[in-house]
């Protein structure tokens, strides 16, 4: 799940053409912390997973590979 997670929020990013700091202040936490996502360090939480699906108009199952269907 990391694996699809990191790419598909580093592909949804560069689609909509923003940096890591716009995509992380539009979530609302730190810099650092949405880069560990994008390098597969860590995973976001539940809450942090929605705003990621809200922000990038896409589904949670979109995002951790479960579903093709944005």
């Amino acid at each position: 799940m990391e694996i699809i997670l990191k790419e598909r929020i580093r592909e949804l990013r560069k689609e909509v053409c923003e940096t890591q700091v716009q995509v992380a202040e539009a979530l609302g936490i730190a810099e650092q912390h949405y880069q560990k996502y994008e390098r597969g360090a860590s995973l976001p939480s539940l809450e942090n997973a929605w705003k990621l699906a809200d922000h990038f108009g896409v589904s949670i199952d979109y995002l951790v590979g479960r579903s093709e269907e944005r």
